[in-house]
Protein backbone atom coordinates (compact mmCIF):
# COMPACT_ATOMS: atom_id res chain seq x y z
CA UNK A 1 0.00 0.00 0.00
CA UNK A 2 2.87 2.65 0.85
CA UNK A 3 4.31 1.52 -2.86
CA UNK A 4 1.19 2.64 -4.43
CA UNK A 5 1.44 5.63 -2.32
CA UNK A 6 4.28 7.02 -2.86
CA UNK A 7 3.86 6.03 -6.73
CA UNK A 8 0.90 8.25 -6.35
CA UNK A 9 2.49 10.74 -5.41
CA UNK A 10 5.31 10.46 -8.07
CA UNK A 11 3.12 10.72 -10.48
CA UNK A 12 1.16 13.57 -9.26
CA UNK A 13 4.18 15.44 -8.84
CA UNK A 14 5.87 14.63 -12.40
CA UNK A 15 2.03 15.64 -13.90
CA UNK A 16 2.80 19.30 -11.67
CA UNK A 17 5.99 20.01 -12.87
CA UNK A 18 5.25 18.87 -16.65
CA UNK A 19 1.59 21.47 -16.64
CA UNK A 20 4.28 24.27 -15.16
CA UNK A 21 6.67 23.72 -17.64
CA UNK A 22 3.76 23.81 -20.03
CA UNK A 23 2.74 26.95 -18.76
CA UNK A 24 5.82 28.78 -19.13
CA UNK A 25 6.75 28.07 -22.63
CA UNK A 26 3.14 28.80 -23.27
CA UNK A 27 4.20 31.95 -22.02
CA UNK A 28 7.60 32.51 -23.63
CA UNK A 29 5.71 31.87 -26.76
CA UNK A 30 3.01 34.67 -25.90
CA UNK A 31 5.45 36.63 -25.03
CA UNK A 32 8.57 36.73 -27.03
CA UNK A 33 8.31 37.19 -30.77
CA UNK A 34 8.53 34.64 -33.07
CA UNK A 35 11.73 34.55 -35.26
CA UNK A 36 11.29 36.63 -38.57
CA UNK A 37 12.44 34.85 -41.65
CA UNK A 38 13.06 37.11 -43.92
CA UNK A 39 14.79 39.88 -41.29
CA UNK A 40 18.14 39.22 -42.97
CA UNK A 41 20.68 41.67 -44.47
CA UNK A 42 20.12 40.34 -47.91
CA UNK A 43 16.50 40.43 -47.96
CA UNK A 44 16.84 44.18 -47.34
CA UNK A 45 19.05 44.36 -50.72
CA UNK A 46 16.20 45.56 -52.80
CA UNK A 47 14.14 48.10 -50.02
CA UNK A 48 15.89 51.53 -51.56
CA UNK A 49 13.38 51.08 -54.41
CA UNK A 50 10.55 50.99 -51.64
CA UNK A 51 8.56 53.62 -51.62
CA UNK A 52 5.58 56.08 -53.68
CA UNK A 53 7.25 57.16 -57.32
CA UNK A 54 6.85 59.42 -59.55
CA UNK A 55 8.61 58.11 -63.00
CA UNK A 56 10.14 60.10 -65.68
CA UNK A 57 13.14 59.32 -68.13
CA UNK A 58 15.96 60.12 -67.33
CA UNK A 59 17.74 63.04 -68.42
CA UNK A 60 14.29 64.70 -68.42
CA UNK A 61 10.66 65.29 -70.09
CA UNK A 62 7.18 64.45 -69.17
CA UNK A 63 6.05 61.96 -66.29
CA UNK A 64 5.47 58.54 -68.03
CA UNK A 65 3.70 56.82 -64.64
CA UNK A 66 3.22 56.61 -60.95
CA UNK A 67 4.65 53.66 -59.50
CA UNK A 68 4.00 52.49 -55.55
CA UNK A 69 6.27 49.71 -54.38
CA UNK A 70 5.85 48.09 -50.81
CA UNK A 71 7.65 45.43 -49.13
CA UNK A 72 4.96 42.74 -48.08
CA UNK A 73 4.83 39.13 -45.66
CA UNK A 74 6.76 40.73 -42.84
CA UNK A 75 9.78 41.48 -45.31
CA UNK A 76 9.47 38.34 -47.63
CA UNK A 77 8.21 40.14 -51.17
CA UNK A 78 8.53 43.54 -52.52
CA UNK A 79 5.78 44.46 -55.05
CA UNK A 80 5.65 47.17 -57.84
CA UNK A 81 2.39 48.70 -59.00
CA UNK A 82 3.28 50.19 -62.13
CA UNK A 83 0.65 52.56 -62.91
CA UNK A 84 1.81 54.77 -66.54
CA UNK A 85 -0.13 57.46 -67.66
CA UNK A 86 -0.51 56.06 -70.75
CA UNK A 87 -0.81 52.01 -72.04
CA UNK A 88 -1.06 49.44 -70.28
CA UNK A 89 -0.28 48.60 -66.07
CA UNK A 90 1.45 46.29 -64.52
CA UNK A 91 3.03 44.64 -61.49
CA UNK A 92 6.02 42.63 -59.89
CA UNK A 93 6.58 40.54 -57.08
CA UNK A 94 10.07 40.20 -55.96
CA UNK A 95 11.59 37.75 -53.64
CA UNK A 96 15.05 36.63 -52.66
CA UNK A 97 15.96 33.07 -52.90
CA UNK A 98 17.76 32.40 -49.65
CA UNK A 99 19.67 29.26 -50.60
CA UNK A 100 20.69 30.51 -53.81
CA UNK A 101 20.88 34.47 -52.77
CA UNK A 102 19.59 35.17 -56.11
CA UNK A 103 16.49 38.02 -56.22
CA UNK A 104 13.40 36.33 -58.61
CA UNK A 105 11.27 38.97 -60.21
CA UNK A 106 7.93 37.99 -61.71
CA UNK A 107 6.17 40.77 -63.64
CA UNK A 108 2.82 40.46 -65.01
CA UNK A 109 0.96 43.18 -67.15
CA UNK A 110 -2.30 44.21 -68.18
CA UNK A 111 -1.83 42.35 -71.45
CA UNK A 112 -1.63 39.09 -70.44
CA UNK A 113 2.33 38.99 -70.31
CA UNK A 114 4.30 37.39 -67.93
CA UNK A 115 8.19 37.54 -67.20
CA UNK A 116 10.64 35.91 -64.75
CA UNK A 117 13.40 37.61 -64.23
CA UNK A 118 16.84 36.59 -61.55
CA UNK A 119 19.80 38.06 -60.22
CA UNK A 120 20.68 40.10 -57.63
CA UNK A 121 23.68 42.91 -56.45
CA UNK A 122 26.30 43.52 -58.46
CA UNK A 123 28.14 46.43 -56.18
CA UNK A 124 25.25 49.28 -54.92
CA UNK A 125 23.62 47.93 -58.46
CA UNK A 126 20.70 45.45 -58.62
CA UNK A 127 20.35 43.69 -62.06
CA UNK A 128 18.27 40.92 -63.12
CA UNK A 129 17.76 39.72 -66.90
CA UNK A 130 15.33 37.44 -67.91
CA UNK A 131 13.81 36.09 -71.63
CA UNK A 132 10.68 38.49 -72.63
CA UNK A 133 8.67 36.40 -75.45
CA UNK A 134 7.62 38.49 -78.24
CA UNK A 135 8.98 41.83 -77.12
CA UNK A 136 10.00 42.82 -80.52
CA UNK A 137 6.42 41.56 -82.24
CA UNK A 138 5.57 37.67 -82.65
CA UNK A 139 7.98 34.91 -82.64
CA UNK A 140 10.93 37.79 -81.56
CA UNK A 141 12.25 36.91 -77.96
CA UNK A 142 14.63 39.10 -76.06
CA UNK A 143 16.75 38.98 -73.27
CA UNK A 144 16.08 42.06 -71.03
CA UNK A 145 18.34 42.94 -68.58
CA UNK A 146 17.40 45.78 -65.85
CA UNK A 147 19.25 47.29 -63.09
CA UNK A 148 18.02 49.29 -60.63
CA UNK A 149 20.28 52.00 -59.22
CA UNK A 150 19.96 54.24 -55.97
CA UNK A 151 20.68 57.74 -56.02
CA UNK A 152 22.67 60.22 -53.85
CA UNK A 153 19.19 62.59 -54.41
CA UNK A 154 17.14 59.78 -52.80
CA UNK A 155 15.90 58.58 -56.42
CA UNK A 156 16.15 55.30 -58.00
CA UNK A 157 17.18 54.82 -61.85
CA UNK A 158 15.87 52.05 -63.83
CA UNK A 159 17.97 51.36 -67.40
CA UNK A 160 16.70 48.49 -69.44
CA UNK A 161 18.45 46.94 -72.71
CA UNK A 162 17.37 44.40 -74.65
CA UNK A 163 19.59 41.56 -76.43
CA UNK A 164 17.94 39.47 -79.35
CA UNK A 165 21.26 37.43 -79.54
CA UNK A 166 21.46 35.95 -76.08
CA UNK A 167 23.50 38.76 -74.37
CA UNK A 168 26.37 38.95 -77.04
CA UNK A 169 25.20 42.41 -78.01
CA UNK A 170 22.69 45.05 -75.68
CA UNK A 171 20.74 48.05 -77.35
CA UNK A 172 18.93 50.72 -74.87
CA UNK A 173 15.41 49.60 -74.20
CA UNK A 174 14.34 52.14 -71.74
CA UNK A 175 15.68 54.17 -68.91
CA UNK A 176 13.87 56.05 -66.19
CA UNK A 177 13.91 57.83 -62.99
CA UNK A 178 12.02 56.66 -59.88
CA UNK A 179 11.69 60.47 -58.18
CA UNK A 180 10.22 60.27 -54.88
CA UNK A 181 6.59 61.26 -55.04
CA UNK A 182 5.78 64.63 -53.22
CA UNK A 183 3.08 64.66 -50.43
Amino acid sequence: MFAFAASLLLLQAATAQAQTQAQVQAQNSATSPSPQPCASEAHGQFDFWVGEWDVFPNGGGDQVARSSIQRLHNGCAVREQWMPLQGQGGSSLNRLDVETGRWHQLWIDSSGTTVEFEGGLVGDVMVISGYWADINGPGVDGLVRMSYTPNADGSVRQYGQVSFDHGLTWQDSFDLVYRPRAQ
